[in-house]
């Protein structure tokens, strides 16, 4: 693909529609719609708007980025040794940035934490954005629970193993939640960031910032359907116990093309443990 090139016709171009009013999100989404990439269509229009304002003067189009967790790929290994296990590198992908293990979990660990889990479970609820507090949601139509973190011996050797898997403190990471999701079950395509926008978000910040990683854990294999899909990229990730899928965003925004769901079982069950990753220290 050819470097897209920011040209003064386009600079020029940026300007009128800031004189007329057009909000710098409306901008940006005419730009992408022609067929510009996000990022190099934000930088423009961040540059543009703030040159035309003046000295001392910036336009925000997109949050900043911020540091995420990282496995160290180097030299694209087709296995890493993680605290105490070798673990299979799938599958990589630099945008979104998705990796996908293989055996990250031994057969009895991820039985360990269904049984555990499973007399716990209830109707799964999503962050309620207008209160920072929880609320059923017809798009999540699982069961499921949150273990404190290191709660168990076997949580507190999974945890400390995606920490050297992902290089990201223990401290930094939320406990493990536990899904069960049956025939006919879903969660619909989402962001796991926190929508800045909202009023309720200010409070779960609170508690250690910003999601900037997921990592999902297959501790189940359905028979048929429940793959993780990230339309974005076209990609479906197949639920097979013991592996893992890995995500990143580096800010709470759509350009991360980190959107993705749990797409329907149709046949057996499907459980998962879902481990996220914050900015900073979880309490």
């Amino acid at each position: 693909m050819s470097a897209q090139i920011v040209t003064p016709e386009l600079r020029d171009w940026i300007v009128e529609q800031a004189r007329a009013g057009c909000r710098p999100e409306a901008v940006l989404a005419s730009m992408c719609a022609s067929g510009w990439e996000e990022g190099v269509a934000a930088q423009a229009l961040e540059a543009t708007l703030s040159a035309y304002l003046g000295a001392g003067r910036t336009i925000e189009v997109l949050p900043p980025p911020l540091p995420v967790p990282e496995p160290d790929l180097r030299g694209s290994p087709s296995s890493v040794f993680a605290h105490d296990r070798h673990v299979q590198v799938l599958l990589t992908l630099a945008r979104p940035r998705v990796v996908v293990f293989g055996g990250l979990l031994a057969d009895e660990e991820c039985d360990a934490i269904v049984d555990c889990a499973r007399p716990l479970l209830a109707r799964s609820e999503t962050v309620d954005t207008d209160t920072g507090g929880s609320e059923v949601n017809a798009a999540r139509t699982s069961r499921g629970m949150f273990f404190s973190r290191g709660q168990t011996p076997v949580c507190a050797r999974v945890e400390a193993r995606i920490a050297a898997l992902l290089a990201w403190p223990v401290e930094k990471g939320e406990g493990l939640q536990v899904l069960h999701y049956r025939p006919g079950t879903e969660y619909k395509p989402h962001y796991d960031y926190f929508d800045p926008r909202q009023p309720g978000t200010a409070s779960v910040l609170a508690r250690g910032g910003q999601r900037v990683g997921s990592l999902v854990i297959y501790l189940s294999s359905p028979l048929r359907g429940g793959g993780t899909v990230f339309p974005d990229a076209g990609l479906c990730v197949a639920p097979i116990k013991g592996n893992a899928v890995f995500f990143s965003y580096d800010r709470p925004h759509p350009v991360t093309h980190s959107l993705h769901g749990g797409a329907p079982v149709e046949a057996g069950e499907k459980w998962v443990a879902t481990k996220w990753l914050r900015e900073g220290e979880f309490h």
